[in-house]
């Protein structure tokens, strides 16, 4: 009890202090608005016919403030010239405060985004769960056929790899806030890997089958069915992943042992599979959109043929 009430203590004196920065960063950018727009009727007053109007005296002071100084406005009286001296010493201080909490916050959203902190509010992407060398190989032939971002979900402290399309999302898999960081619900589906080193494959598989039903118990709650492919490593575990309710499973290696079985019968065989499997391989697979007119296969074949596809 007491170690769990150190924990929630950390985390909420963590969103304190966040929402303590928040709002300083708020208040600073609030008082250097206002400092400049006061500066801009202020001279409007010393000088009007200098500054025939506010805007122009703020045009002015945004000028002096960021040592730009075009001189298309110079203040005429030495009221105005003091004043523009008080400006230049306490304005470009204020101006660089402003701009270093701006560069901070790039940092601090770059460094929560490498430590998988930031949520997502995207829609049809592909969430992938695990990181493993398989994990890699999914993630790479996913970049290049499609366009849409993926979330990678994993313990790791910081990313395991930095891509564009790339987002990383560091907690708990099984838990319902790291899924709704992902934004689970709008993803087109979700693939669950066996993290590296597998020691055990039903240690490996029984993970797999509790983030598995974690998915699909939160589906279940919001009405809202979530695609979800599993990899299985022991194939007499399908069965409890078919009760949980698994849309596809994938048994790594035994995939690996077929292939190699019909390559041997077959020469050759494992050619097409290849094709198949990965656009670096052969040439590339198109699809095509069925037609009205086309019945059977030999409708489509001559119909194409035309178009010289073979």
């Amino acid at each position: 009890m007491a170690i769990m009430t150190r924990y929630i203590g950390g985390e909420g004196y963590v969103r304190a202090n966040k929402k303590i920065i928040r709002i300083r960063r708020t208040i600073i950018f609030a008082f250097t608005g206002v400092f400049c727009l006061i500066s801009a009727f202020i001279i409007y007053a010393i000088e009007p016919e200098t500054f025939p109007n506010p805007f122009i005296g703020l045009w002015w002071v945004m000028t002096t403030v960021t040592t730009v100084g075009y001189g298309d406005y110079v203040p005429k009286t030495v009221l105005g010239q003091i004043f523009g001296i008080f400006l230049y010493l306490s304005g470009i201080a204020l101006i660089g405060v402003m701009i270093g909490k701006i560069v901070d916050g790039f940092s601090t959203y770059q460094k929560m985004k490498e430590e998988g902190k930031l949520n997502y509010r995207g829609k049809d992407h592909f969430i992938i769960i695990g990181w493993s060398s398989k994990t890699y190989k999914t993630i790479e032939e996913l970049l290049m056929i499609k366009k849409s971002d993926l979330i990678l979900i994993d313990t790791k402290q910081t990313a395991p790899l930095s891509h564009p399309r790339i987002q990383y999302i560091q907690g708990d898999p099984t838990s319902r806030e790291t899924l709704e960081r992902a934004n689970i619900l709008q993803a087109a589906s979700v693939c669950i890997f066996a993290s590296d080193p597998i020691h055990n494959s039903i240690e490996a598989d029984g993970k797999t089958l509790l983030i598995a039903s974690a998915i699909e118990n939160y589906a279940s709650e919001r009405s809202h069915p979530i695609y979800t492919i599993a990899e299985v490593l022991n194939e007499k575990h399908i069965s409890n992943f078919k009760h949980a309710n698994v849309d596809e499973y994938i048994l790594s290696n035994q995939v690996f042992s077929d292939l190699m079985a019909q390559s041997a019968i077959y020469n050759g065989s494992t050619k097409l599979f290849m094709q198949l499997l990965h656009r670096k391989h052969g040439d590339d697979i198109w699809e095509i959109r069925k037609r009205p007119e086309w019945i059977v296969y030999d409708d489509a074949f001559t119909s194409l043929k035309r178009y010289g596809l073979y």
